[in-house]
This record gives structure tokens, sequence and C-alpha cells, in this order.
């Protein structure tokens, strides 16, 4: 289940960008590889890129010091090392053109396309009428939990805990996909963000990757038991549903730790673990990240 912990100095470069090939799920025509570690920009390209342009994928990118990085004409964050982060949204189609610029005067240009993708309908019937129309107090509740995910997500440092992967954190069959539409009580309503993964309430939610706690809340209306990790340059896990948090707000956790536990709290109508992904305002689809699934595919669960 925990599979292999990440290791290791972070400066060892190209041991760490192989791993983050691995973990992301390499597409070869985006995979461009230097012949020496970053740093050398003058035997090999610019920048090096990983992961999958899809909708809901996201792009691990790394160059060397001293390199100026645009996207769409614009700066992008990266870390003290090189590297850097590019999402695509479930409905993004337009190609997203990034601009590398060497302290020597070359430069590199990628276009960065997403493919697309078919998404499922999921029907959930049985639900309290009070969770598909919330009354106007609850409004209000709503409003006020967002705004607290929202400001727990604007946090930007340049950590790179995502640089050594992710593994599942939590076993069981998937019920819930990211993508899909929900059709709540025969009425449509916004997509699912996240992999849900089935599981008795009580099983240990262990840490995808390393991270720091950014929030720790044990009862939204929606997402009940909720927990958000932040892995570095805006790029965040969130687990819903949680039965009991076992951490706490600014706690730094590595990857493989027990953070949580499974439960049924929130909008929900089975136990199981609801793993969210955010590049800032992107939503990732965790899946993408992965090399294959926990179990196979089961009834849905929420």
């Amino acid at each position: 289940m925990h599979g292999h912990l990440a290791s290791g100095p972070i400066a060892k470069a190209m041991l760490r960008l192989r791993r983050v090939a691995k973990a992301f799920l390499v597409a070869p025509l985006l995979f461009l590889a230097a012949a020496s570690a970053p740093g050398h920009a003058e035997s090999g390209p610019l920048v090096e890129l990983s992961g999958q342009a899809v909708q809901g994928g996201l792009i691990v990118g790394r160059v060397p010091a001293g390199v100026e990085i645009e996207l769409d004409g614009a700066p992008l964050q990266h870390a003290d090392d090189g590297y850097f982060l590019v999402g695509f949204g479930r409905d993004e189609t337009e190609a997203r053109r990034l601009t590398v610029r060497g302290p020597d005067g070359r430069s590199e240009s990628r276009k960065l396309k997403p493919e697309p993708r078919e998404f499922d309908i999921q029907r959930i019937d049985g639900l309290p009428p009070s969770q598909v129309t919330p009354d106007p107090e609850s409004l209000e509740r709503i409003r006020r939990e967002a705004a607290q995910v929202r400001r727990a997500r604007a946090r930007i440092d340049r950590r790179i805990d995502f640089a050594g992967g992710f593994i599942w954190p939590v076993e069981g069959p998937i019920t819930g996909v990211y993508g899909s539409q929900r059709i709540l009580n025969g009425e449509p309503r916004s997509p699912h963000w996240g992999v849900d993964v089935a599981a008795p309430t009580g099983t240990p939610v262990i840490a995808p990757a390393a991270g720091l706690i950014t929030l720790a809340h044990p009862g939204m209306y929606f997402s009940g038991g909720t927990l958000l990790l932040d892995h570095g340059l805006g790029l965040s896990s969130a687990f819903l549903h949680l039965d009991e948090i076992l951490v706490e707000t600014g706690q730094q956790v590595e990857q493989g730790e027990v953070i949580a536990r499974v439960g049924a709290t929130g909008r929900v109508t089975g136990a199981h673990l609801d793993w969210r992904m955010n590049l800032g305002d992107t939503r990732i689809d965790p899946e993408t990240l992965m090399d294959g699934r926990p179990q196979a595919a089961g009834p849905a669960s929420e």
C-alpha cells in the first residue's frame, strides 16, 4: 500500500527527475531529457518536461539556474532549483505556450495542448433534500467554509514535496472519478472533482506525498472531515469525508505517514475517501499522476 517512500537529498537532480517521470506517467512526446543535469544548459535543452497534457492533467518541468519561464506570456512561479508546474482544467481545450529564456540569450518554446477526455455521468439518488438544495442558513455556512478552503489553497511557496512522486492514500475500489457529471436526486449539479476510493470507516489514510498541512476541519457541510495538504508551488491535495484527522494545521508530514481515517461524514451515501487535487484554482485529476488504480472499480458510493 505504501509503495516506496521518497528519500535522499533533493540536490540529486536527475535522480529526482527520473522518479517524477515514472510517478507522473511520462508522456514520451513531452519528456525532453537533457544529456546532463540542469545547470549544464549548453549540453541539452533548456527545459525538461514530464507528465500528461490532458484535461485534468499536470506537467512537471525543470529548467537550469538563471532561466526565465513564461506561460502564455506571463512569468511562471518556479522553485529555486528550477522545478515548475503547469495544470490543465477539466474543460480546457486551448493550447498553452511555454517559453524559457536562458542567461546566454537562448530561448525555447513548447506548445502544450491538452488532449480531450470523455467524462462519465454519475447519478446519485437518496440524498437528503437539504444537501441537494441547502436552505439560506446552510448556504451561508457553505460560503464561509469555501472561503476557508480558498485561503488554504492560496499558499504558494517554493517547496517541491511533489518531486518525490505520489502513492495512493488508501486502497479500495474506485467508486467515483474526476470530471463526472453529477446528477443528484435527478437534478444536474457540478462535476465531481476528485477520485473516490471506498474503504471501511476507520481505515488509515496516508499522505500520498510529503507536504504541509494547511487546513484541518472536523466537519464541513458538504465534505465533512476535511484535510488539505500542500505539496509546494501551489499544488495541494484535499481529503474529504474523514472520520478522524490525526494531524494539525502547520504540521509537516512525510509520504506514507498516517494523517487521517476514512469516514462517511458530510454529503455521502457510504464510507470512502474523496481525494482531490488543485494547482491554484485549477482542478487536477489525481489519477493522472498514478501508475494504475488501487483496485478495480466498484459501484458508486457518493
